[in-house]
């Protein structure tokens, strides 16, 4: 057993590597904010093909330190076909407070919900970027505005790795004694939201690993184990893309197991 979780350790941080590299490569062209769409004229949310939208939009919020380059592919995936407008948000990379961030997506959710002609959208968070959405959602009346929040790699309890790191106030909101994960473990009565936590037992960013899940007794909470990957390789593996993309388009159960190295289960 332990050799066997050592060879599916070596893959995963080969993995990992590989999508490091990659994502060095792109991430300056995430940099700048994306354009965003025109506003539509009323009645005339559609496609490229002219049939409307079948599925509300989906915003997609990227991680501490980084930006809208992570998301190349889960935003082609999530757009396929046209059924749904997909569109990221890059909040400063000079965010000392989460909360302050979560109170300028709820601005660009509205923003989003108006121009589409949409009255909820769903929304992808990795890393804090899902803590991010979750802060909006629960202490910001965003339940009205999210549909489902699908979290990828994302401390909801906390996280202790990095202790070097706490000089940073950013970092030291997402350990398990801040202010603002206390407020999170706050009762949320009546939360119109979906919650789908993806979390890996690879994820070298979270520790404990389980930290991803969310265990809140008042959110309808779907928590899915990955196997055999790591943190940024959340954000970009074929199957966890695949299983987002159930998630939000609720054609079947999320945790849906797939052959290989990495998957779903």
């Amino acid at each position: 057993m332990g050799l066997t979780m050592s060879g599916a350790a070596l893959r995963a941080g080969v993995l990992e590597a590989i999508v490091f590299g990659a994502h060095i490569l792109t991430y300056p062209t995430g940099v700048l904010s994306e354009r965003q769409a025109p506003a539509r004229p009323p009645g005339a949310g559609t496609t490229t093909a002219g049939a409307p939208h079948e599925r509300p939009p989906a915003l997609l919020l990227h991680g501490f330190t980084d930006n809208r380059s992570i998301f190349v592919l889960l935003r082609r995936t999530l757009g396929a076909g046209g059924r749904r407008q997909v569109e990221t948000y890059n909040y400063s990379p000079f965010t000392r407070d989460l909360r302050v961030t979560a109170r300028h997506l709820a601005r660009r959710v509205e923003e989003l919900c108006e121009r589409t002609g949409q009255d909820r959208v769903d929304l992808v968070g990795h890393s804090l970027g899902g803590l991010v959405g979750r802060y909006y959602v629960q202490r910001l009346g965003g339940d009205a505005r999210v549909r489902t929040l699908v979290t990828l790699g994302t401390p909801h309890s906390g996280t202790r790795v990095a202790p070097f790191m706490d000089a940073h106030p950013l970092v030291r909101q997402v350990r398990p004694d801040s202010e603002v994960l206390t407020e999170l473990r706050a009762p949320a009565p009546g939360c119109r939201t979906r919650f789908v936590a993806f979390w890996s037992e690879f994820d070298e960013l979270m520790d404990p690993t389980e930290t991803a899940r969310i265990d809140h007794p008042d959110l309808l909470a779907e928590n899915v184990q990955v196997t055999g990957i790591g943190h940024l390789a959340l954000a970009a593996h074929p199957t966890v893309i695949a299983a987002v993309r159930r998630a939000l388009d609720g054609s079947g159960p999320t945790a849906l197991a797939h052959p290989g190295s990495a998957s779903v289960a």
